[in-house]
């Protein structure tokens, strides 16, 4: 991946366009079945480029509880794009509104002088449920009911491969419907830094001139854009990771360790007090992090089945109360 970005073949992306960036846009927008892409540094960039679009200030959205857009981006939806948050109870399972709660908490439409819902979020994988996906069947009703209530749909979609792949589905039907989505290139498919915000070419064209008030104009982004379109040979790679976290998780039970089932490649333990769970493992030389109620372990590309199977050896070295 090195080499590629050393050797990449580079413009100036503010003047005349980056042609290797073009290119990852270009293949990006195909994967996800839709006609334009527009690469941002950064996934909560992508993010707020799509709500910043779609609300006007005071406009209410959408989100499943947990939701990143909610509780990761530091009040981006709200102090950029000026929207009122509305968080919905995951009623389908973990991370997963139900098409009923998005057609209540949509309502309709009041007099002048009341709140307007604009805009349903949704998230797959949903990160804080434990990289829970959202079923195609699931989306598509979800997204039927959004349209119904006159809503706009914007899918932050930062490890939607990671959803295609556990699916078996391809990342365009799980992006089916909507109007914008957000990918990453860095989550799983090892790209140092970069996601896309896709959609249609008139939103892509207005999503260039938000992208540069954000200060995410760039130059020679093709240096970048090389990684990324390397990571994309890596989609299918994924599903090693989702078996190294499951493997890792049924160690874990095993061990006693009141672990979530996972559907991808991050693995949550309960604990009320996540700080000397954390400590306890960096002691054996195992590294977490507190996440929410808990602590999360996530699998990647550079963590291989035996590194795995020697983290558990070490985690088997813990005193019960540790854990």
């Amino acid at each position: 991946m090195r080499e590629a970005m050393a050797t990449a073949d580079v413009g100036d992306d503010v003047l005349d366009g980056d042609p290797t960036l073009d290119a990852l846009q270009r293949r990006v927008a195909d994967l996800l079945g839709v006609e334009a892409a527009l690469w941002t540094p950064t996934g909560c960039m992508a993010n707020a480029i799509a709500v910043m679009d779609h609300l006007q200030r005071g406009d209410r959205f959408l989100a499943p509880a947990g939701a990143h857009v909610l509780e990761a981006e530091l009040g981006t939806a709200a102090w950029l794009a000026g929207g009122v948050p509305a968080p919905l109870p995951h009623a389908a399972g973990p991370g997963r509104p139900t098409p009923e709660g998005v057609t209540a908490a949509a309502g309709t439409p009041g007099p002048y002088f009341g709140l307007r819902t604009r805009l349903l979020c949704l998230e797959n994988t949903h990160n804080s449920a434990g990289g829970a996906v959202t079923p195609l069947d699931e989306h598509r009703a979800l997204v039927a009911a959004a349209r119904d209530a006159g809503l706009a749909v914007h899918l932050d979609g930062a490890r939607l491969w990671h959803a295609a792949v556990a699916l078996g589905v391809s990342p365009a039907e799980l992006a089916e419907g909507v109007d914008t989505v957000s990918v990453c290139l860095s989550k799983g498919l090892g790209a140092p830094v970069g996601s896309v915000v896709a959609g249609s070419a008139a939103f892509v064209e207005r999503a260039w001139r938000l992208r540069k008030m954000l200060g995410g104009g760039i130059r020679q982004g093709g240096v970048l854009g090389a990684a990324g379109l390397l990571a994309l040979d890596g989609i299918a790679d994924l599903a090693a990771d989702h078996e190294h976290a499951r493997l890792l998780a049924d160690g874990l039970a095993a061990r006693g360790w009141p672990v979530s089932t996972p559907e991808t490649n991050i693995v949550l333990v309960t604990t009320s007090d996540p700080a000397p769970v954390v400590a306890g493992l960096e002691k054996v030389g195992v590294r977490a992090v507190p996440f929410g109620p808990g602590v999360r372990f996530v699998t990647h590309r550079d963590v291989s089945r035996d590194d795995v199977e020697a983290a558990l050896e070490r985690i088997g070295a813990l005193r019960a109360c540790e854990q």
